[in-house]
């Protein structure tokens, strides 16, 4: 019984010392990234860059291509195969999913087709991972303007040699064309959350800024609060203090 008891602490002490030396991966690593800007988008030999088929937003002009990679694999015979054949599963080449007003997945680029025309563009030329893309369709009559909001990574915040979601996310914004996209966060700034304040035509959003310099966000770090007027022809973003 004794013995049990031993070995039971035992195996308490090794699982709560395996535990207290788990720490979470930092979202910002410092070391030649006092800058973490979007960097021009390079070719992914390992990957093959795929479009879903265009969604169409109720009440715009505008079909949108989301377009992504699916990763490519060489084994050792020197023969490629894509990511999901590896387990004898049918290869899926869906990157993104859509529901109503928003497209939301992780794929690299959007692109932008006029209903009447054949022509397409890119929303960016730079390296991005978009996340969520929405369609601010309740106030689209109300200010004469049709708005896209995004939720992205647009740069490889913890070094790791990835942009994904353990990068920092920020947000951005265009019209419906794609037009106009630019970032309304700050750099290396964590997005936690943004709204849609109808009754103001605003975009109310909140940041947190790694102030401590420590690579995770915490309570020793700062919030930021801050707003963008929808009517405003740039987009100018306003800082406000609901805290002071």
């Amino acid at each position: 019984m004794k013995k049990a008891a031993i070995i039971a602490l035992a195996l308490t002490a090794t699982i709560f010392a395996s535990c207290k030396e788990e720490k979470p991966t930092p979202k910002v690593i410092y070391k030649n990234n006092s800058e973490a800007k979007a960097q021009p988008k390079k070719v992914d030999s390992s990957a093959i860059i795929v479009a879903d088929l265009p969604v169409h937003m109720e009440g715009t002009k505008y079909l949108i291509h989301p377009v992504g990679g699916i990763r490519v694999y060489e084994d050792t015979g020197n023969n490629s195969s894509y990511d999901s054949s590896r387990t004898n599963n049918p290869v899926s080449y869906a990157i993104s999913n859509y529901n109503r007003f928003e497209i939301t997945g992780y794929f690299e680029n959007l692109k932008f087709q006029h209903v009447d025309s054949t022509a397409l563009h890119s929303l960016t030329d730079l390296k991005v991972q978009i996340q969520t893309a929405t369609y601010l369709s309740t106030i689209a009559d109300k200010i004469k303007k049709q708005v896209l909001v995004y939720t992205l990574a647009d740069a490889d915040t913890n070094l790791d040699g990835k942009l994904n979601s353990s990068d920092i996310k920020s947000l951005y914004i265009s019209d419906i064309s794609g037009k106009g996209f630019k970032k309304l966060s700050g750099n290396v700034q964590e997005l936690v959350d943004w709204n849609l304040i109808e009754a103001q035509n605003r975009i109310y959003f909140r940041t947190i800024e790694d102030i401590n310099k420590n690579g995770a966000f915490d309570k020793n770090d700062k919030m930021h609060y801050q707003y963008v007027d929808l009517l405003s022809p740039e987009w100018v973003v306003t800082a406000y203090e609901p805290v002071e």
